[in-house]
């Protein structure tokens, strides 16, 4: 930016504010030097209110949601050279919006509500309470946005109906609680008394008027008639009606279930909208500093403006795609200009000939216009809106639709746009606006390439059209994405014809994303088509090889999966042609090749322990800290309040697979502004100290002379602050040597790239004798892929020096807090008994965080020992995934021999699994995967064998089933192929291949008590399997495209660790003066409610009241030689170690019970035991007594 067009901009804002003003939680604030970088989200964690988390920074998870209340005109009129008009009405509304993508410039004007704002574990909001005592809360680290997104809801809907409350949380992501618990809370806020809706709510569920000045009667019916009601201390007064539900002191309960303990729900109650916003007047704003600068203009002149000055301005207004590009590309605006505070782009009016809306309109508020428009319009002229809701309905989850707009989905230009491809189809028509002319421009002429467009320097999208169609019009759009739900496109399509009486095509136009690097039409198969009689079959040939001609797409292509992106292209447009064929008489077509896949409804139970059950132990309570989890009062690892001197270090990691590194250079890194230090193998105590893994010690924290995966750290930068360290972490300059590089379990066997690590299991005949014994042998592969840990709370840990004897306080959301202790022990060369991790909960761990946490708390403990200032640092996701491994790939080759009758007979199979770069649990994973590769299936001969892939990805680690998953994947493959060539059920060749009792499995000891076949039988009979199987199969027979799938398997899974040293715990119990009790265990917390059931082994065992039971942490000073929480066996193993330690303190105090009778409360039996100078706290240990497995 030139110093002209500096000195323009500040006449230009000479007169604008530098102050933003909004309110927080009901309570002012004024920011006279706002950070001009930070997000709302970096700005409220900065000031304390740590329950909006960070997980993917993307908007995609909703876990760090608020609710954005304002007050707004709802706008509607006339474009282009004449005035806009907006109603006379104020809106109050209640919008969810991802706090990750906000910036700050955006809540100016507003009141940010956030989850300490609608209430405390004290005294819960009910949206909170009904969320923790339903058992909405596992790990927590998700809750206060769910909360925030239900909050919303409430606000804008008093009585929700069942799709309102799913689709307020598409854009929430749980990744513990499978969601069922979440809405069985939202579902007690559904009132089915039809009595207690309010009448006068408008179309958008808001109540009209709610405040006292805002009174307007809209009947002249007397018992609606207004009245003067007086308003004490500022409490609501709804609509001013005297039958108003907010008034209504005899509204019936809004729970759908008895639950005498919940809050009823009053919306009275909640926060007002701030008084002086509703008279505050939106002024133009500019502020920033010399790295960035920001302008916000209230008028579309203003815009246009500041635009002519700059045209490199970037516009936002949801920031859905720019923040991304800030935080994951890199990408620098020196000047952003916030454009969501403009009425003229937020308008709309019905044309006679078509709708046109402002460019600016959020998508959820064109969604309801589109709605309003299908009311509007004759159903045949309302083809592209119905195309386009559908695409809407799926866009990303609502809280991105709350804030993103049509021009900023047109202007991006993404090749995947959901409403692109209609918007081309329809031949809508964009309003393009600069400071001094107004033009129009075609969406079929718009896209220039990727990412470019035609839209002028200095123009702005003001508004678009959208034709409406006519008689024998047809529009449709389809998308094909990975999940149905808030995801993007892989393939997606907006269609249009024009069919004459004859149903010759007079107009034709085939939009795709997906294909290409725009948003593309389909010519060729476009001018076949053209003058064509539509439905017949030849006509469809060559529209087909019209579209093999349009999307060449070859192996390489951008994006991957070229065979299957063509096959989405052809289907879609046949399903079109069946659509309109089908809509026009020509034939009659299966609805199953048209109709939409819609999702129920979600519906679910839980067969929950009863209610009167007496002892502790067993009881269905709710996960003890679930209401702090839903408060946003829970802290997590980095909620910890920043520390004095601390600084924050960013990973520089490799970008190579397999190269030497030539040079790292960092002094430039040093010299940017707050960057302190640059940490690396260098700084360790010796080059032994840089080895570590699990079991075996085959990798290093930095790497040295050649790095082995892309992710592999380098070094690391301190600074002052997380933004100045990840800035210095990509000025670091390396320059590599590449070498050959293994990516595949194919290619590691093709070149014979293992790690030394082989196993076996072998029983029965010699295999190729049972083999050739066998009336039938089936030979297969098997193949099952990768999958990403996504615990919503990525890899983060604080490291913090003492001040003397090298002491070190470790703060990490680790499953092992023994073994980082132990690896933080060797790279500082401190004796371990000065090192003390230290855990309270983890935001979800699903063994991602047994291992692969202790590299990043082990590196900044390196830093933090060098410069004696605490350190800390916070993965964000795209580091946390390349980094941290996942499940690992499996590939089987199998033969199995089965007799004519289907029992199985052999098992003779190669299984590989990709272990990565280095082992890490790689050899266990694939030990496990052995020992169930027969599931519960008995087969007499097995020879199975076991290698570990050695290739050039990130270290594959633990992850929920360790293996087993893997291993029963390979059976029930074989499984389905044995019943296909036999052609019997596979349901019933499951039953007949159960173990029988007593008969041995594959790690060889037999089982006492099988109750499998039991089980099995009583599950179909409870399900009513069979009439389910048997429905299923007759709308498979009757359904050409359609089907339907339903399997019951019975499963098996070993518990407890493969090292038999694993298998103990320990745990320590206090009891105080006051009679309440403090434990400590060796287990994490990570949403399984750990911590919960060791309480109430606790209290059970002491016979106390659960709430006299509290665990602060696990921490390795309280509890040594602790072994991971992982293996299904923490429970166990963790709740006998409790037992044992309340069975010495019982043994204690039973003198004192006898002496005292059995009704003495704790309190006076501590009392009297210490005043005795008994010992009021014990260590407890456990071990399993099992025998080794051998494999």
């Amino acid at each position: 930016m030139s110093l002209a067009d500096i000195q323009k901009l500040k006449t230009i804002a000479s007169d604008y504010d530098d102050a933003l003003i909004f309110y927080l939680n009901g309570t002012r604030i004024e920011l006279e030097n706002a950070d001009p970088e930070a997000t709302l989200l970096e700005y409220l964690r900065g000031i304390g209110l740590t329950g909006t988390k960070l997980g993917c920074a993307e908007g995609g998870c909703g876990i760090n949601m608020r609710v954005e209340y304002r007050v707004g005109m709802q706008v509607w009129g006339n474009f282009g050279a004449q005035p806009y008009v907006v109603s006379d009405k104020l809106i109050n509304s209640h919008i969810s919006v991802n706090a990750c993508l906000a910036p700050l410039v955006s809540v100016d004007g507003k009141h940010v509500i956030t989850v300490e704002g609608i209430g405390n574990s004290s005294d819960p909001h009910p949206v909170q309470e009904r969320l923790a005592k339903m058992h909405g809360s596992q790990c927590g680290f998700c809750t206060p946005g769910i909360v925030m997104s239900l909050y919303a809801l409430l606000r804008n809907s008093y009585n929700p109906t069942e799709e309102e409350i799913e689709g307020c949380l598409d854009g929430n992501l749980c990744r513990c609680t499978g969601y069922r618990p979440i809405l069985d809370a939202a579902r007690t806020f559904i009132n089915k008394s039809k009595e207690s809706e309010c009448h006068h709510m408008t179309q958008n569920s808001f109540h009209k008027n709610c405040e006292k000045e805002e009174q307007s009667p809209v009947s002249s019916d007397p018992s609606t008639e207004s009245t003067s009601i007086d308003i004490p201390n500022g409490q609501r007064t709804g609509c001013g009606k005297k039958d108003c539900c907010k008034l209504n002191l005899k509204q019936p309960s809004t729970d759908v279930y008895a639950q005498p303990s919940f809050k009823s729900y009053d919306p009275s109650t909640e926060l007002i909208f701030p008084p002086a916003l509703k008279k505050f007047p939106l002024r133009p704003l500019s502020f920033g500093n010399k790295r960035k600068q920001w302008f916000r203009p209230v008028t579309l002149h203003q815009l246009l403006q500041l635009k002519a000055t700059i045209p490199s301005a970037k516009l936002t207004s949801g920031s859905s795609e720019i923040q991304i590009e800030i935080k994951f590309k890199a990408m620098r605006y020196a000047v952003s200009i916030y454009i969501g505070d403009i009425p003229e782009l937020r308008a709309w009016k019905y044309y006679d000939e078509f709708l046109e809306i402002g460019g600016n309109i959020s998508l959820s508020t064109f969604e309801h216009v589109l709605k309003g428009a299908t009311q509007h319009y004759k159903p045949e002229y309302c083809e592209p809106f119905t195309a386009l809701l559908h695409q809407l309905r799926y866009f990303s989850g609502q809280q991105i639709r709350n804030v993103a707009t049509p021009a900023g989905n047109i202007a991006t230009a993404s090749p995947i746009s959901d409403l692109n491809p209609v918007f081309v189809a329809t031949n809508s028509i964009l309003t393009s606006t600069t400071l001094l002319s107004t033009n129009s421009l075609k969406m079929t002429e718009f896209f220039k390439g990727y990412r470019t467009t035609a839209l002028a320097p200095g123009a702005v999208i003001s508004s678009i059209r959208i034709p409406i169609s006519r008689s024998r019009e047809f529009v449709r759009a389809y998308k094909q994405a990975k999940r149905r739900d808030d995801d993007i496109a892989i393939v997606n399509t907006g269609m249009r014809v024009r069919l004459s009486e004859k149903n010759i095509v007079e107009e034709i136009s085939l939009a795709y994303g997906g294909m290409g690097p725009t948003t593309m039409q389909a010519r060729n198969a476009m001018a076949s088509l053209l003058s064509k009689r539509w439905g017949d079959e030849d006509v469809l040939q060559k529209a087909y090889d019209g579209l093999e001609q349009d999307f060449p797409l070859s192996f390489g292509v951008p994006g991957g999966m070229s065979v299957y992106r063509k096959a989405l292209a052809l289907s879609f447009f046949f399903r079109f042609w069946c659509d309109v064929a089908k809509s026009v008489g020509l034939y009659e077509w299966d609805n199953d090749g048209i109709d939409e896949i819609e999702r129920e409804i979600s519906k679910g139970s839980a067969d929950l322990p009863s209610p009167y059950e007496n002892e502790i132990v067993g009881r269905g309570d709710p996960h003890i800290a679930a209401l702090q989890q839903s408060t946003g009062e829970a802290q997590y690892t980095d909620d910890i309040p920043r520390l004095w001197n601390e600084l924050y270090g960013a990973i520089v990691m490799s970008t190579k697979a397999h190269a030497k590194i030539l040079s790292v250079e960092y002094q430039s890194a040093l010299e940017l502004p707050g960057v302190k230090a640059w940490i690396d193998k260098n700084d360790l105590p010796d080059a032994q100290s840089n080895w570590w893994g699990a079991p075996n010690c085959d990798e290093v924290f930095f790497a040295e002379d050649e790095v082995f995966c892309a992710g592999q750290p380098i070094g690391l930068v301190l600074a002052d602050t997380q933004a100045q360290a990840q800035d210095a972490a990509r000025a670091v300059k390396i320059v590599y040597e590449d070498l050959p590089a293994i990516f595949t379990i194919e290619e590691a066997i093709e070149k014979e790239s293992f790690f030394p690590h082989y196993r076996f299991i072998r029983r029965g005949a010699q295999i190729n004798e049972a083999l050739a014994k066998s009336d039938i042998v089936i030979e297969g592969v098997s193949r099952m892929g990768g999958q990403e840990h996504f615990y919503l709370e990525t890899q983060v840990s604080l490291v913090v020096p003492g001040p003397e004897d090298g002491e070190m306080h470790v703060y990490a959301s680790t499953q092992n807090p023994t073994e980082t202790q132990t690896f933080v022990s060797q790279v500082t060369n401190t004796p371990a008994n000065r090192i003390v991790c230290h855990v309270r909960r983890l935001g979800g761990g699903f063994g991602g965080k047994e291992t692969r946490s202790i590299q990043l708390s082990s590196i900044l403990a390196v830093a933090a020992k060098k410069l004696k200032r605490p350190v800390r640092c916070m993965l964000n996701r795209d580091e946390d995934a390349i980094m941290s491994g996942q499940r690992h790939p499996f590939l089987a080759r199998w033969k199995v021999g089965v007799s004519k009758e289907g029992k199985l007979l052999a098992l003779d199979a190669d299984v590989f699994n990709n272990g990565g770069w280095s082992q890490d649990l790689s050899g266990a994973v694939l030990e496990r995967a052995l020992s169930h590769i027969d599931n519960c299936y008995w087969i007499p001969n097995v020879d199975v064998r076991g290698r570990i892939a050695k290739t050039n990805i990130h270290s594959n680690t633990a992850f929920r089933g360790f293996g087993g998953p893997q291993g029963m994947f390979i059976t029930e493959c074989f499984m389905s192929d044995i019943a296909d060539r036999i052609g019997v059920s596979v349901d019933k060749l499951r039953e007949i291949n159960l173990y029988e009792e007593g008969q041995k499995h594959q790690f060889h000891p037999a089982d006492k008590y099988w109750h499998v076949p039991i089980m099995y039988q009583q599950m179909k009979e409870e399900v009513n399997y069979e009439a389910r199987r048997n429905s299923v199969d007759k709308f498979n027979r009757s359904h050409r495209y359609k089907k339907r799938g339903i399997s019951l398997i019975p499963t098996k899974f070993g518990i407890s660790f493969t090292a038999l040293f694993l298998n103990q715990a320990g745990a320590l119990v206090h009891i105080y003066h006051d009679g309440s009790i403090l434990v400590s265990h060796g287990g994490t917390e990570m949403g399984q409610g750990l911590h919960t059931k060791m309480c109430m082994i606790a209290a059970q065992e002491l016979n106390v009241p659960l709430d006299q039971i509290h665990i602060s942490e696990t921490s390795t000073d309280k509890v040594a030689n602790t072994s991971s929480t992982a293996a299904s066996a923490s429970s166990d193993l963790n709740g006998m170690a409790i037992k044992n330690a309340c069975d010495q303190i019982n043994e204690r105090l039973k003198p004192y019970r006898e002496r005292l009778g059995p009704e003495a409360t704790m309190k006076a039996l501590a009392q009297a035991a210490y005043f005795d100078r008994v010992n009021l706290s014990a260590n407890g240990h456990m071990h399993f007594l099992i025998d080794r497995v051998n494999i």
